[in-house]
């Protein structure tokens, strides 16, 4: 879209010189109002109502918008997303259209040609129609009818993968399935992909929010086409079928890069394949995004900012670990330190770090890489997970020895860390005088912000879970109710529970000692240490979740 500039400019939105160095670097073109974005000089609503003004098409506003599915169902899911658009509007001749480009004449056509209406032409803004995508472009019935057409067909067509995602409609019906379900998957911010072959039956299930929910049953005649395709893509032995295995996916979404990290299992009706989605660009997180308490932040800082000393990050798996270790590196991290990680498999990658892939095969196993590592003059290192006596030892080794190391073990809570260690075969007193501070955490869903409802709750149930409150004001809290954009859960993300307990000399002589968890849990507490049930009162007392699920994600 040519001569936006001039609008841009006669409406004074944009500072001459801004707008001036914006031409400079990209000129008069589509990709100005992309980079006035991506500089934070204007923002996507501006740029749309420019757009408005410059073309002559209305400007709606789809951010807090209902629109009927049946209206949005009239142009294929794929088509919509191919141009940018979505239908909103049905008259009897007409059909409005929120487009980021009115003027583009070919998506126009072919709209008109698919639902024999003229189109209208609307603006919308990039960010609020790629809300409206998510709410309401959902792939389930073309999903279903191709699943049938596999079915039918017993297809198992083996065509190189096209690493764009949203470039379907040229692939064979195996692998626009395939592709559907991947690109679905990310929509609806899915952390996990379950693959589960059954007796008749293919079912795929969906983790969002920490809580997997089915999503397609698909006849079994499409096992074995899905099960290969889907190792095709991931460089992994298609015909091995009797041993687990291991592979990387890298795919292309809406211009982002996405991996998948793919495990396969076999089981008694065939194999079942476990997809997690690791998405690059939503990683950048700071200190604040991780929700930790004033108290728990403060102590988390000290601990990740000594020159030496080892930080444990603990909870079961999904439970934010990477996530907040990642977080960690990029607060310490500057030019003048050496950052080295070694991970199985390297899950984010992050620049200015040097980042070491396991590799069993090769013999790079957790405890050779360590070994390297030390020789490779690092001030911090990131062991991906302890499981054994070595790496656990050549990690309190490095902590001893002038280095911070961050790493994460499977424990149910921050002074189990402890015992756990110990129970690996390291020294005790080395344990004590390494470890710097140990955090547990848990992820728990956190309420949709446009539909949650305000509610009291007795006192007496207060009292009975041990919510801090004072019985003569009952605090106001918040409950889940269901909006279209939470798909009707009333729980849109995950918000983070924390303890963390520094190691302090107490704490040192307790573990020479052989003392039990218990003991240390309890010295823990008095010593200022914030239960994890006691941290999800406070995001419940703040509205960011419910008392139901801090429940269902503490003890």
């Amino acid at each position: 879209m040519r001569g936006l500039a001039q609008t841009l400019a006669q409406a004074g939105v944009v500072r001459a010189a801004d707008l001036s160095a914006a031409l400079a670097a990209v000129g008069d073109g589509p990709e100005l109002p992309q980079h006035l974005v991506a500089s934070h000089i204007l923002t996507e609503r501006q740029v749309a109502e420019a757009v408005s003004m410059h073309t002559g098409a209305p400007f709606v506003d789809l951010a807090n918008a209902i629109l009927d599915p049946d209206v949005i169902a009239m142009v294929p899911s794929a088509l919509c997303r191919r141009y940018q658009l979505l239908p909103i509007e049905r008259s009897r001749r007409g059909l409005g259209v929120a487009m980021l480009d009115p003027t583009d004449i070919i998506a126009i056509d072919d709209v008109s040609s698919v639902t024999d209406l003229q189109v209208r032409p609307l603006v919308v803004a990039a960010d609020a129609l790629r809300q409206a995508f998510d709410r309401y472009l959902r792939s389930d019935e073309e999903l279903s009818d191709l699943s049938e057409q596999l079915g039918e067909a017993a297809s198992g067509d083996m065509v190189s993968f096209t690493e764009s995602l949203d470039d379907q409609d040229a692939d064979a019906p195996i692998i626009r399935f395939v592709n559907l379900l991947i690109t679905q998957a990310i929509n609806d911010r899915a952390s996990d992909i379950h693959i589960e072959p059954g007796e008749r039956q293919l079912t795929v299930r969906f983790r969002i929010d920490g809580v997997l929910h089915e999503m397609q049953r698909a006849d079994r005649g499409i096992q074995d086409g899905v099960i290969s395709r889907l190792k095709i893509m991931s460089a992994i032995d298609i015909a091995e079928r009797r041993r687990p295995q291991d592979g990387r996916i890298s795919v292309t979404h809406e211009g982002r890069q996405i991996d998948l990290r793919v495990a396969t299992l076999p089981t008694v009706w065939g194999e079942k394949i476990v997809m997690r989605i690791l998405d690059n660009s939503g990683q950048a997180m700071s200190m604040g995004d991780l929700r930790f308490s004033t108290v728990n932040e403060q102590r988390f800082r000290e601990s990740i900012t000594r020159p030496h000393g080892m930080v444990l990050v603990t909870g079961p798996t999904g439970s934010g670990k990477s996530t907040t270790l990642y977080t960690a590196l990029r607060t310490v991290a500057n030019p003048a330190i050496n950052v080295i990680t070694v991970e199985d498999p390297v899950e984010y990658r992050i620049a200015g770090i040097n980042q070491v892939q396991v590799n069993q095969r090769a013999g790079m196993t957790f405890q050779a890489a360590l070994r390297s590592i030390l020789r490779s003059d690092p001030d911090v290192v990131l062991v991906g997970e302890i499981r054994d006596q070595e790496t656990a030892t050549i990690s309190i080794e490095a902590s001893l020895t002038g280095h911070l190391v961050l790493s994460t073990l499977h424990t149910n809570d921050a002074p189990s860390a402890l015992t756990r260690l110990t129970e690996l075969g390291c020294e005790p007193f080395l344990v004590g005088t390494a470890l710097t501070a140990v955090v547990a955490q848990r992820l728990a869903r956190r309420l949709c912000q446009n539909c949650r409802v305000p509610f009291t709750e007795p006192s007496e149930v207060l009292t009975s879970l041990r919510f801090p409150h004072d019985p003569q004001d009952v605090p106001q809290l918040y409950k889940a109710n269901g909006c279209p954009a939470c798909s009707g859960t009333g729980y849109r993300g995950r918000v983070a529970l924390h303890e963390v307990m520094t190691v302090t000399e107490e704490m040192e002589q307790l573990v020479v000692t052989h003392a039990t968890g218990t003991d240390m849990r309890q010295l823990a507490l008095q010593q200022g240490m914030v239960g994890l049930r006691e941290d999800g009162w406070s995001k419940v007392a703040l509205g960011l979740t419910t008392i139901e699920e801090v429940l269902r994600v503490s003890v």
